[in-house]
């Protein structure tokens, strides 16, 4: 007997949200009062990547693989951060459950993480045009390829310097709001997921408490009416959640610095500029808002490396095997030590102690370079008085078509005000699920149970009824427009 149509889903990943920040969203805290309101309990570390594959799957990052935005490559001697292969997670996925009642059920990824290459109908990620001559260009990605040129001639090029660095804002995530309305009206998928980045950009650079951040929320709510009007009007389930809380932070450690003072960390040096030496450095570590993975070559090096983080200033806890074991985070991508910062902290991922001497790609928003996360890319230097001058002057450049070098982000993290990595310490800052079907219950929900509840919502059975052995490699995506 055929099996009834699974039930559309709009699954919407609304980046920071919070019980504090739904106070300033009215569309939302209306789909809140009219269905479910949860509290959502997050992996460690709880950052984008390693979250979001736990939603697809079900699993740790320890099953999963997803330990952060990036690692330590060790087979490549490289740090990495923020690839976009879907073959990097490990574990069954939402839609391959989900398949195996509906074989034909069908998936549209607008943004979501690690989107090229998945097994999805439908594909839209941000990738930027790199040019032989060194520019780099706003541009997407999508599948099938003609989907490009009819997104971009309905709603313009994807705004990637809105997407991030210092003109982060509201035009990329009301442009993902614009392409989920068009895919779902024109394709009709049986699962929409889209990731909206909008407040992620001055929660950070305000913290969560000031009116900005407040006015970015409001922002964020009336720009998603339509999206909800239409996804009531296609009788699709709503599900609304958030990765993380930002939470206030005011110190930044640079744990590397402290790695390197100990004779641990190595550079290497080119045109009077340092660079980080992975292989030849007895310690290092790479940071990721308030979590840092040390890598440590040496078994017999782990003792140096606890001295010399031992009492650094905002650093709270190290991990070791035990201790990552017991945050399911232990797995071979992960450091050989995990550092969690203090609640107020976070890492910088800085290695250089003389200014002068930093990589030209420190002062700019080079998130494919650097061997950590900055979110000081999401500023212009405060310490620079010709900061907009050379800005301006670099757009004109950029405008008819000459190359062009935007360093205008600040090597002083103080202007920073968000962070998150850690797991809540307060349910007000961390994170939520909303959805427009009333009695999923009010008690917290764990990231690991999302996938189970969306195959619920979709009519198309539970998850571990469902689950097989977690293939590692996704089957051949599907062709169909």
């Amino acid at each position: 007997m055929t099996a009834p149509a699974a039930n559309p889903l709009l699954v919407l990943d609304v980046v920071g949200l919070t019980p504090r920040l739904l106070d300033h969203m009215p569309h939302l805290t209306s789909l809140a009062r009219s269905g479910t309101r949860a509290p959502l309990t997050p992996v460690l570390p709880a950052v984008t990547c390693s979250v979001q594959a736990t939603f697809l799957t079900g699993r740790t990052p320890a099953e999963h693989g997803i330990v952060g935005n990036g690692w330590y490559f060790r087979d490549l001697g490289e740090v990495l951060l923020w690839r976009q292969s879907h073959r990097l997670i490990d574990g069954e996925r939402i839609w391959d459950a989900a398949r195996r009642s509906h074989p034909g059920y069908t998936v549209a990824n607008i943004c979501w993480w690690y989107a090229m290459g998945a097994d999805t109908q439908w594909t839209v990620t941000p990738r930027p045009v790199y040019y032989a001559d060194g520019r780099k260009e706003p541009d997407c990605y999508t599948w099938p390829p003609a989907l490009h040129d009819e997104l971009t001639a309905k709603l313009g090029t994807f705004p990637l310097f809105s997407y991030w660095g210092p003109g982060a804002g509201l035009p990329s995530s009301q442009w993902i709001i614009d392409a989920t309305r068009h895919v779902m009206t024109t394709r009709s998928p049986d699962l929409t997921l889209a990731y909206l980045p909008h407040l992620d950009y001055d929660l950070q650079r305000y913290g969560p408490d000031d009116p900005r951040s407040h006015r970015a929320a409001a922002e964020l709510d009336a720009a998603l009416g339509p999206l909800l009007d239409d996804a009531r009007a296609q009788r699709r389930e709503i599900v609304v959640l958030s990765e993380y809380g930002i939470t206030r932070a005011e110190r930044a450690v640079d744990i590397n610095r402290a790695l390197r003072r100990a004779g641990l960390l190595e550079v290497h040096t080119q045109d009077g500029m340092e660079y980080l030496d992975p292989t030849a450095s007895r310690a290092f570590a790479v940071a990721d808002h308030q979590i840092a993975h040390v890598y440590v070559h040496d078994p017999a090096d782990l003792a140096a490396t606890r001295t010399a983080l031992t009492g650094l200033p905002g650093l709270g806890q190290l991990l070791d095997d035990d201790g990552k074991k017991a945050h399911h985070l232990d797995h071979p991508r992960c450091g050989d030590l995990v550092a969690l910062a203090e609640p107020d902290a976070w890492f910088t991922y800085y290695y250089w102690l003389d200014d002068a001497r930093a990589p030209d790609f420190a002062r700019h928003v080079e998130i494919h370079r650097k061997p950590g996360y900055d979110p000081a890319e999401l500023f212009l230097d405060p310490q620079d008085p010709y900061v907009r001058v050379r800005a301006a002057t670099a757009l004109a450049r950029k405008k008819i078509g000459m190359r062009y070098r935007m360093a205008v982000v600040p090597l002083d993290p103080a202007p920073v005000r968000g962070s998150h990595g850690l797991l809540p310490h307060h349910p007000d800052d961390g994170p939520l699920l909303l959805s427009s079907r009333p009695g999923l219950g009010a008690g917290p929900i764990a990231a690991t149970d999302v996938k189970r509840l969306l195959l619920d919502l979709a009519g198309t059975g539970r998850g571990p009824a469902l689950a097989a052995a977690a293939p590692a490699v996704p089957n051949p995506r599907s062709a169909g427009d």
